[in-house]
């Protein structure tokens, strides 16, 4: 599965737009992190628990995109973006989207 952020892909021709796909996992902080959240606050420092799970929800998310693409039929996803947020007051979620389409080369 080819997955560009940009409109076109280069040396390829889209031939149909399969339309919206999209990947999204909610992932809740425990509560070891938290506290080392907080003493690193105080600290200062990469809180090396928080990027991993964010590193790790996001691979799920496009893992889960790229399925969904497979699923409507496409063998490529265009314009493809990542957005997150908080859902909660320990949870993070993050989705990536874009658009499935058909792709052949030219």
């Amino acid at each position: 599965m080819l997955v560009v952020t940009t409109e076109n892909i280069p040396g390829y021709k889209v031939t149909e737009v399969k339309g919206t796909c999209f990947g999204l996992i909610v992932r809740s902080r425990g509560i070891g992190a938290d506290i080392m959240a907080q003493f690193k606050g105080i600290m200062g420092g990469e809180i090396k628990q928080y990027t991993k799970m964010l590193e790790d929800s996001r691979k799920e998310a496009m893992d889960r995109m790229v399925k969904n693409a497979n699923q409507m039929g496409a063998n490529a996803i265009i314009m493809a973006r990542f957005d997150s947020g908080e859902a909660g007051s320990n949870m993070s979620e993050i989705v990536a989207f874009g658009t499935a389409v058909v792709v052949e080369k030219e």
